[in-house]
């Protein structure tokens, strides 16, 4: 057997054995990774500006921790003070009135009346508040392995982006390419994560500023519910009603039916309809021409469904993960088409 062949064994065994010991940090290294490899040419004008490669990766490690895990924090001590004063037994009785008013708008229509008596027999109230507050509880368990992710994704990112430089080096001589073909790779790669990083990034502070500004003007905490509804807005076709939704029910549970409508139109019309569906792939479109500077060649449009595709199959980090591999692969295929026309 030939050295090579038997060290390449070697390595395939020992890769098995390196991944099953670092599986429980696997998600966390991955999606470090990939934040290091979009936010590099971020990194890299800094770097420039202050001259200082530790400092210029601090600096983009906490602004990582002010975009991400401190309003996360922020949103779960809010949640817990919420539970703590939520009271069930009025939510239920403003259910069941607003329930007897609607039979009472009902009744005036026949032709409805046993469709209507069909649905809400189909509807417990009091469950419907009991299971809505045990996934409350399931969010609250979750969400401290969220932020313990979290912790483990910016230690890694640190590290990465702190010797970015040395490990793109060390994994260009490793494969067994020409030079330029694997800075190509690693270029599109690059590009098409920095405009899915900053495009998220963008649109997630647009729509939470919109629908946080407008539940200002309704009293509610404009922070609190800007930040949510920009983590919710990363949720394919429902991400937006999962926000106004419980607040739009929740007003007419007390009485505001028509706070409750003005809420559902906004969001349903300005959000979802004009800033998600019509802005976003114009940001997109946008930071992929003016704000990175080697423009992927990949289609916009493709862009935005592999992040659907990510968050639904990876969930929240999905978002990077999805049009990570759709770029690479892209990318491959590529080089593939450039090695067989050499080759003939």
């Amino acid at each position: 057997m030939k050295p090579t062949y038997f060290l390449i064994a070697l390595a395939l065994v020992l890769l098995f054995f390196i991944v099953e010991l670092f599986n429980p940090f696997l998600k966390a290294l991955i999606v470090s990774v990939l934040l290091t490899i979009s936010t590099s040419s971020l990194t890299t004008k800094l770097e420039k500006n202050i001259k200082n490669r530790i400092l210029s990766t601090t600096i983009i490690t906490l602004g990582m921790t002010a975009l991400f895990f401190i309003p996360i924090l922020y949103c779960i001590f809010s949640f817990a003070t919420f539970f703590n004063q939520f009271d069930q037994n009025l939510l239920i009785s403003n259910l069941n009135q607003i329930k007897n008013t609607a039979h009472g708008i009902i009744i005036e229509f026949p032709f409805l009346n046993d469709f209507f008596k069909n649905f809400i027999s189909k509807i417990d109230i009091g469950k419907g508040v009991q299971e809505a507050v045990a996934i409350s509880t399931f969010l609250g368990k979750n969400s401290a392995k969220f932020v313990i992710d979290m912790i483990m994704i910016l230690v890694f990112f640190f590290f990465f982006t702190l010797y970015s430089t040395q490990i793109a080096k060390f994994s260009k001589e490793l494969l067994p390419m020409k030079n330029e073909d694997s800075t190509i790779l690693f270029n599109e790669s690059s590009s098409v994560m920095s405009v899915v990083f900053y495009s998220i990034l963008v649109t997630a502070i647009f729509q939470g500023f919109l629908f946080g500004f407008f539940l200002k003007f309704f009293g509610y905490d404009s922070l609190l519910f800007g930040v949510l509804y920009g983590f919710a807005s990363l949720i394919p076709v429902i991400g937006g009603a999962i926000m106004w939704l419980p607040i739009a029910i929740y007003e007419a549970t007390t009485g505001s039916v028509t706070n409750a409508l003005v809420i559902a139109i906004y969001s349903i019309v300005v959000i979802s309809l004009i800033a998600d569906t019509f802005i976003k792939p114009l940001i997109i479109n946008y930071i992929n021409k003016k704000v990175i500077k080697s423009p992927t060649k990949i289609n916009s449009l493709l862009i935005f469904f592999s992040i659907v595709a990510g968050l639904s199959t990876f969930g929240f980090w999905g978002m990077i993960i999805g049009p990570a591999l759709v770029s690479l692969f892209i990318s491959i295929m590529y080089l593939l088409k450039k090695y067989s026309v050499d080759l003939n």
